[in-house]
């Protein structure tokens, strides 16, 4: 299968496209590299060392890798350019990871709101569009986000799986049964841009006919897969700032460097997490096993368990001898959620999901504290508040 994935450089982006490379997929990796310049600007690094994208594909081809190709070429703005890529390659799927993936960085400032949402609502549906000028049938997997259903109380239902039966009543007293979308409950700018790409999808899937898989993923925690441990230079990013870091990671980085576990709000948050090789493993099951034509989109719960952020904190202190700090919480949401999610889509195509483990864990310790001299400890703290009242007491705290 030959398969375009955008955004490819990313921290779930390189791996999936290693991973696709290997099992025989011909990979096209399309970046404007915009996450290596987002570094740039924060003054801070992955805590691995990431090699050049010429260096990693030399290095893929050789382990012996089937070679992959590699277009710089920025979707939201060069769309030109994306058409005729696409006329070019022709390809049978689309890997859609081209999104600025955090949510503290898109509440940052105005100028990171206004970024994230031109970036991905213009990249996301500038594909869409550039595929019905095209005129060819290409499935599109997009990486979405479990964020779509916000994180409120959901009063102990179960998420489904994109869709909701709902019940119309009819003034005669009568009622129907039809699905809509689950309704969506934004939390930040980014999650916003993520439902947003929902409505383009539904609208062109409808219109157009685009056969389209979109992915809710919870939070990726790991850091490389078997793919990209063959080779130092295939390393995958550890992103451990405030922005960026993920939460369980950072957890996993700071108990290795002798850092107070940085807890926010009670810690009753609840939260959907999936392991980096079964995100990747999830993104081959959903290429393998695409839409039929005519068929609505298909939104799967890309997530294989979900915990209390507190209670994942205290699971890595009594592994590692670490202490918490519970610190004012930046974000705007409720103090304690609930989180039941339906996954059967996943699990009934063959996914065997890797559990929160003390040997993973311990695995990520491993990776962070071979790295330790490359942390900045200034960067670690989460100062991007969602509002001015986040804000103040976040600047009282420290």
């Amino acid at each position: 299968m030959k398969v375009l994935v955008l955004g490819g450089d990313g921290f779930c982006g390189w791996p999936c496209a290693v991973n696709l490379a290997d099992q025989g997929h011909d990979v096209l990796i399309v970046d404007n590299l915009s996450r290596r310049k987002i570094d740039i600007d924060l003054e801070v690094e992955s805590l691995t060392p990431i090699s050049s994208m010429g260096d990693r594909l030399k290095a893929w081809g050789e382990t012996g890798g089937k070679p992959m190709r590699f277009e710089h070429l920025d979707i939201a703005q060069e769309y030109d350019r994306l058409v005729n890529l696409l006329l070019s390659e022709k390809p049978n799927a689309v890997v859609h990871f081209a999104e600025q993936r955090a949510a503290p960085y898109s509440m940052k400032s105005s100028a990171t709101k206004r970024y994230t949402v031109d970036n991905n609502v213009n990249g996301t549906h500038n594909l869409l569009a550039a595929i019905v000028e095209c005129g060819l049938d290409i499935h599109i997997v997009h990486l979405g986000t479990m964020g779509v259903y916000g994180y409120g109380s959901h009063r102990g239902a179960t998420i489904p799986e994109g869709y909701l039966k709902v019940e119309v009543p009819q003034p005669d007293g009568s009622r129907f049964e039809e699905e809509i979308l689950h309704p969506a409950s934004p939390g930040s700018v980014y999650h916003m841009t993520k439902t947003l790409d929902q409505l383009l999808f539904l609208y062109y899937n409808k219109n157009d006919n685009i056969r389209i898989t979109d992915l809710h993923q919870g939070i990726v925690w790991g850091t490389n897969t078997a793919a990209t441990s063959k080779d130092l230079r295939l390393t995958n990013r550890f992103d451990y700032d405030g922005d960026y870091g993920t939460v369980l990671n950072r957890f996993l980085m700071q108990a290795a460097i002798g850092y107070p576990l940085t807890v926010h709000g009670t810690g009753g948050q609840t939260r959907a997490f999936i392991h980096i090789q079964d995100s990747v493993k999830c993104v081959q099951l959903a290429l393998e096993n695409p839409p039929e034509q005519g068929e609505r989109v298909k939104i799967f719960n890309q997530m294989t368990e979900s915990h209390q952020v507190g209670e994942l904190a205290k699971k890595v202190a009594a592994l590692t001898g670490a202490t918490l700090n519970y610190l004012p919480n930046p974000r705007n949401e409720a103090v304690e959620n609930d989180l039941i999610v339906d996954n059967r889509c996943f699990l009934e195509l063959g996914l065997k999901p890797t559990t929160l483990d003390d040997g993973l864990l311990a695995e990520v310790v491993d990776v962070a504290r071979k790295w330790a001299d490359r942390c900045d400890h200034k960067r670690i703290p989460c100062i991007s508040a969602w509002t001015s009242t986040q804000a103040k007491a976040i600047n009282k705290a420290s």
